[in-house]
């Protein structure tokens, strides 16, 4: 729509003279290619290194959720963690919001083990959880640094809002599931929850997330490493900002990406596509900023171009991982039992 606009304002013809058919006739013939134009403009090298920042994420996304089960004495390798985590990646590019492939991830920590089902299950959600609390409590950090800009930004305002709100939320229950405090002082809530259907495991799976609230130095080091994680998930925006020759300071890249992956990772649209690209647009693309709108729009683009370019890889995983696991429970079945 906007490269129609302005390809008609060219050869003067007012935009808002035409009916909503025209407008969209008009952007469908002249968006896409200006869009394909603009996203072929990357330097190669560029984009090649926000690849590399995007295998970056993965392995320290990887090293955090072992951090996470070894809290529970599950000692998975490296390797086999890989393979669950680029499996879940892979569910991640079709399903609901960023996180949607947690879950096919807890169905596969779940069948490593035989008598800890419900803690290799925690160990995936505790990992997200301190991964999404972690990013918002970057975003909100980069807002004090920027106080002037999300003033005088609506849009950002708004969106500063609801990241606070986010905040607000997630460390909330962060506290109650690492420290709980809900039955001591509401002494019949314990009771109630065993009478929930699957309350017995619902509670396990509150004492198994007191664990990583006990465990010695585990919360510091998780932090730390996904503050590191934050770090180099910014770093790949930032590497296709510069391919694109966009125009942005570096210290609004540590603003913006981390409060768009945030809102982008809430089960709205498969991967949040849509979402994310509007929210680049938004806030990149208004008067404060003054970035391209079809720039900001390929930035977004080209990200989940190198994120769909690992869910490849994950994808070449999946098909074999299933075989394998597939082979291994025939075999077990058909062995003669005792």
């Amino acid at each position: 729509m906007n490269e129609g606009r302005t390809a008609l304002s060219a050869q003067g013809i007012h935009w808002e003279q035409l009916d909503r058919w025209e407008q969209w006739r008009a952007a469908w013939r002249v968006g896409p290619q200006e869009l394909w134009r603009e996203l072929r403009q990357v330097q190669p090298a560029a984009f090649a290194l926000s690849l590399v920042f995007m295998g970056g994420t993965l392995l320290l996304g990887i090293q955090r959720w072992r951090m996470a089960l070894r809290v529970h004495g599950l000692n998975l390798s490296f390797g086999r963690a890989a393979e669950i985590s680029l499996v879940a990646h892979f569910f991640n590019s079709f399903m609901l919001g960023s996180t949607g492939g947690d879950l096919i991830k807890a169905y596969y920590a779940a069948r490593e083990t035989h008598h800890k089902k419900p803690e290799a299950v925690v160990t995936v959600v505790v990992d997200r959880l301190i991964g999404l609390w972690s990013m918002l409590l970057f975003a909100a950090i980069m807002m004090a640094f920027h106080g002037t800009l999300i003033l005088t930004h609506e849009a950002l305002g708004v969106t500063a809002a609801v990241i606070l709100g986010m905040l607000s939320a997630c460390s909330m229950v962060a506290i109650l599931a690492f420290w709980g405090g809900l039955s001591r002082r509401w002494p019949g809530a314990r009771e109630l929850l065993r009478r929930l259907p699957r309350g017995e495991w619902l509670e396990k799976f509150l004492e198994s997330c007191r664990e990583f609230g006990r465990a010695p130095g585990f919360l510091v080091k998780a932090l730390g490493l996904s503050m590191l994680l934050n770090v180099v998930c910014v770093a790949q925006y930032w590497a296709l900002g510069r391919g694109l020759d966009l125009q942005v300071a570096p210290s609004l890249y540590f603003l913006l990406v981390p409060m768009i992956i945030c809102i982008a990772a809430l089960p709205i649209t498969p991967s949040g596509l849509g979402v994310r690209e509007n929210l680049f647009v938004l806030l990149l693309g208004g008067p404060a900023i003054g970035a391209s709108a079809t720039t900001a729009l390929s930035l977004s683009l080209l990200a989940y171009a190198g994120f769909l370019l690992w869910s490849l890889a994950g994808g070449v995983v999946y098909i074999t991982f299933r075989e394998k696991h597939h082979l291994q429970e025939v075999t077990a079945n058909s062995e003669p039992q005792m």
